[in-house]
């Protein structure tokens, strides 16, 4: 495939054509997880869009892809999170007394703001007063309050990553002070009391029962692989794991030094930058402006990697840590050690690859140092005669995915795991569209508007496939097989035009797209607008559509969605029309499958014929002794195993029924007219709505049936109850305060003319008819008081009148 370009981080600027090693094959890797924590939406953002560039490749293109990931499971991170865990336990079971643990609390809250929040403690602003519990609200605003009220640490731009490190640690300490107050330190203080205890007793943990990591990062990778399954991501077709390659990056690491592009200093080994470039090859060649950044420095060497020991060059990087106690360790001919972060994607790639490969992948995160660093030491390790060693053709970074200004992360713990995304907000379908609506190489920003919009996307294309299996069960009860890859798809030989024409340049439109460095947000539109251009079709030729058009659309958008990955059961070459359910990805022998519609169309049919007979038309009573059970044989015969299909024939005589019993209700007697539209509605929203079909009634024309999913037709049924039930009780409401102010307006209508002023403590005389003629100070009523009086006494008569009229008078 000449004509597909791709941004290649190796060469910024615009996409430049992509060629393969070898003609019609992809050699792939993808830098995979550090397994120590769940996976989040970041990672879901690279895995997924990776997923997408792979399924393109594979399924449209046709490359034979084979793709290699690997699973970092020894790292500072995994180290220091399995030592402090196995710290935190051994500490639980020590004898501590309530005040011991109190103390040991605040001695750990103390040093956490030390080391990560020292405005709380300095001196010059806090003279000689310690922090505790009381005064770290008051502290915790003078300190940092512009930063909580979204400004930024140095008062300047927009909050990123610094500001949601900050926030994370305010986090970590006024949960602590919550702990603290309650005495609840183990379980609520955990963030704080981690890093102490580990500060104490790390050089004390055994190392040598390597279990301590190993059962985090088994769990942690088992974790990771539901996840992916989850989010319908492709298996990798080889999968690497750090601590199966521990030799090779050895036996790597002393090639390394024995071409003199690498030293050893104090057990450990580092790479040897200007030996590099003095030999004439290029450094930071993804990110030349970083090479100098000192933080992304620290972060690739890692968190232990400090005083490892003396190097030629602050950026040369590790290529072979020495152990240190606490840590993890395998033998080498510079003592015990562990590899380097950066060197052990090298070797695991190089391994299963070769010295070169089409694409290596992996988060915009990793270009420097981790894929710079990669590329040097691989190309240092093969490179002849002084000339560079190409090791990577392509390189691929997926934008990272952002919240707040600041990308989503582990260690800034401002993220939601993948696994609590799909138990709430998201499903596998619509988070990969989130991913389709934009760049697979630009970052991603989460908003309420992104997501609308692609559940909008979403929406439009499950209605087409709805309305389109409803107008061809309607017209010919089971959807004609239009045969044809995604490329070529046709009807006929005949040249295209009116539909046909339209997908034509949809497609032409789509293949433009894909081969522009996979842009995916256009694929997207160009979907969405010939769907557009079918609805139209759809509304304006209710008596003459093009079915056949209709449904090749529907069949093209099916193959690409599948291709892109967004139905989980659908598998190539995706030649069906709309989502594939479950049942039919279960591929269960036909009279399994069609089981519940046989079921419905049983109960439906005894539960009419139990009606009075009487009423019946010559068309219901046919309708009733008819048996779909022979077009269904005919069906499963021909080879058709699609669950929808096979069920057509019980449920186009469901809805027969169904219309035949709705047309005759209106002249059968009241009894039965009220028993023939109760067992319409339990058909529509009941029977049906429990097996995923909905049944549109339309005037003086038969129901169209449609598939719609069982949850969906169940929610929408509790939100029609729901606001039913609203609905009655708001009537029923209005009915009581309409007969309370009723009953109050009698109840002040007992009263007599003469007596509804006595009771006033403003007033101290009155005359024979109740007016008030001195108030209670004994002076004369004002004149204009007594207007007013007048007209309510006046009132006051009326209403009495009324009363008395209707009940018949009495006392008051």
């Amino acid at each position: 495939m000449d004509s597909i370009k791709v941004h290649n981080s190796l060469k910024p600027g615009p996409p430049v054509p992509f060629k393969p090693i070898h003609p019609g094959k992809v050699s792939w890797y993808a830098c995979g997880p550090t397994v120590y924590d769940q996976s989040h939406l970041g990672h879901a953002r690279n895995y997924v869009s990776t997923d997408i560039i792979r399924r393109i490749l594979k399924d449209y293109f046709g490359f034979d892809v084979k793709f290699v990931m690997n699973i970092t499971d020894v790292d500072d991170k995994i180290i220091i999170k399995a030592r402090r865990q196995r710290l935190l336990d051994l500490e639980k079971k020590k004898p501590y007394t309530e005040a011991e643990t109190l103390e040991l609390g605040k001695t750990a809250f103390k040093a956490y703001a030390q080391s990560n929040l020292p405005k709380l403690i300095d001196p010059e602003t806090w003279k000689d007063q310690e922090l505790d519990v009381k005064n770290y609200i008051e502290r915790r605003t003078v300190a940092y309050g512009n930063v909580l009220a979204g400004g930024t640490i140095t008062g300047e731009g927009k909050p990123g990553d610094a500001e949601a490190k900050l926030k994370m640690h305010i986090s970590n300490m006024t949960q602590a002070v919550i702990a603290l107050s309650k005495n609840t330190i183990f379980g609520m203080a955990d963030e704080i009391l981690l890093p102490y205890l580990d500060s104490l007793y790390k050089e004390t943990i055994d190392t040598s029962d390597q279990t301590i990591f190993t059962d985090l990062t088994q769990y942690m990778e088992n974790e990771f692989t539901d996840d992916m399954d989850a989010l319908n991501v492709l298996r990798p077709d080889v999968v690497t794991k750090v601590t199966d390659y521990v030799p090779q990056i050895a036996k790597f690491v002393e090639r390394l030094v024995d071409r003199g592009f690498a030293y050893e200093a104090d057990g450990s080994v580092y790479f040897d930058i200007a030996a590099f470039e003095k030999a004439g090859n290029t450094y930071a060649r993804l990110k030349p402006e970083s090479r100098n950044d000192k933080d992304l420095q620290e972060e690739g060497e890692g968190s232990l990697s400090k005083s490892l020991g003396a190097k030629k060059s602050p950026s040369d990087f590790a290529l072979w840590k020495k152990s240190k106690a606490g840590e993890p360790y395998w033998p080498s001919k510079w003592g015990n050690g562990r590899p380097g972060w950066h060197i052990e994607c090298s070797v695991m790639a190089s391994h299963v690859l070769g010295q070169r490969m089409d694409i290596h992948s992996g988060g915009i995160d990793l270009a420097f140092p981790h894929h710079d660093n990669e590329l040097a030491q691989s190309e240092a390790y093969y490179c002849q005669g002084g000339h560079e060693h190409t090791w990577v053709n392509y390189f691929l970074h997926m934008g990272h995915l952002s919240i707040s200004g600041s990308k989503m992360s582990k260690s800034l713990k401002n993220f939601q795991t993948i696994k609590d995304a799909l138990a709430s907000n998201y499903t596998s379908r619509s988070m990969r569209i989130v991913f389709l609506l934009g760049r697979w190489n630009d970052g991603v920003e989460i908003s309420p508007d992104m997501r609308t919009q692609a559940d909008n996307w979403e929406s439009t294309v499950n209605n087409y496939f709805v309305n389109t299996k409803s107008l061809l069960a309607e017209a010919s009860g089971t959807p004609e097989v239009i045969q044809g890859d995604v490329k070529n798809l046709s009807i006929s030989h005949k040249p295209a035009d009116g539909l046909l024409a339209d997908l034509e340049q949809a497609k032409k439109d789509l293949e433009a797209a894909f081969t522009n460095s996979f842009d995916t947000p256009q694929v997207m539109q160009v979907i969405l607008g010939m769907i557009r251009k079918a609805n139209i079709h759809i509304n304006e030729h209710p008596t003459d559509l093009d079915l056949l058009a209709v449904e090749a659309i529907a069949r093209w958008v099916t193959k690409i969605v599948g291709i892109l990955g967004l139905d989980s059961n659908a598998k190539p070459p995706y030649d069906g029309l709309g989502w594939v359910s479950a049942a039919a990805a279960a591929n269960l022998e036909p009279a399994i499958s069609v089981q519940p519609y046989k079921d419905v169309h049983a109960a439906v049919a005894k539960d009419a014929k139990s009606l009075d007979s009487g009423v019946f038309s010559d068309t219901l009573a046919q309708l009733l002794t008819q048996s779909p059970d022979p077009e269904f044989d005919a069906l499963a015969a021909s080879g058709i195993r699609d669950p929808e299909q096979l069920g057509l024939p019980y449920l186009r005589a469901v809805s027969r029924i169904r219309d035949e019993l709705r047309r005759i209700a209106p002249t059968t007697p009241t009894d039965i007219k009220k028993q023939i539209l109760a067992l319409s509605d339990r058909i529509r929203d009941s029977d049906l709505t429990n097996i995923g079909v909905y049944l549109d009634d339309r005037t003086d024309l038969p129901s169209l049936i449609k598939f719609i999913p069982t949850a969906e037709l169940i929610a929408a049924r509790r939100e029609k109850e729901a606001k039913e039930a609203e609905r009655a009780r708001a009537k029923e409401e209005a009915k009581l305060a309409r007969e309370q102010a009723e009953a109050e307006k009698w109840e002040k209508a007992r009263v007599k003319p003469e007596d509804i002023f006595k009771a006033d403590a403003r007033y101290g005389e009155w005359d024979v008819e109740g007016m008030p003629t001195k108030l209670r100070d004994g002076s004369e009523v004002p004149k204009s008081q007594l207007k007013k009086l007048r007209k309510d006494w006046d009132k006051q008569k009326k209403v009495h009148e009324e009363w008395v009229a209707k009940f018949g008078g009495g006392t008051a």
